[in-house]
């Protein structure tokens, strides 16, 4: 056999190994722990063995709630201001229009575009990279940035963001 055709077997009978006898005890493991199996191979590429899941924040962890500050032109402008102080365009892109985070401006929104579900994703974070900002900012930070946030793309949008 040449070089490639042992490496290669040497490969497969490894994977194979890893999906068969050592896995399979493991999953029965970590389902009788009261956690969730990981697949083989996870989707970052690398093994993570037995690692618990916990709950994600996301659509229907609160009920809708309307913004208690309105949106009047006071409000937006304010919440404009703690975007820019808060360098959410870091993030979200210049006009919020999309960067190493996602665009404010798209009508749909992976967890929702109204006020409560702004607020939600602001205060408790995304698994995919929000921060979580409720521990840091007082309830009515929040808000003016959810009213602010929810006036992109709309006539009611105060100065767009740099």
């Amino acid at each position: 056999m040449t070089t490639r055709a042992l490496t290669r077997l040497a490969l497969l009978t490894a994977t194979a190994a890893l999906a068969g006898g050592a896995g399979c005890g493991d999953r029965r493991a970590s389902a009788a722990a009261g956690r969730t199996p990981v697949p083989f191979p996870p989707s970052g590429g690398r093994m993570v063995a037995n690692q618990p899941l916990g709950p994600l924040p996301g659509v229907g962890d609160i009920a809708p709630v309307a913004n208690p500050l309105g949106s009047d032109g006071t409000v937006l402008e304010e919440g404009r201001k703690l975007f820019v102080q808060f360098n959410c365009s870091g993030c979200h892109g210049g006009r919020a229009g999309g960067g190493m985070g996602p665009s404010l401006r798209d009508p749909d929104w992976r967890y929702g575009s109204s006020p409560d579900r702004i607020f939600n994703s602001i205060a408790q974070g995304r698994g995919q990279g929000m921060p979580a900002w409720g521990a840091r900012l007082p309830e009515q930070q929040i808000w003016l940035l959810t009213a602010y946030v929810s006036s992109l793309r709309t006539p009611a949008e105060p100065e767009a963001p740099r």
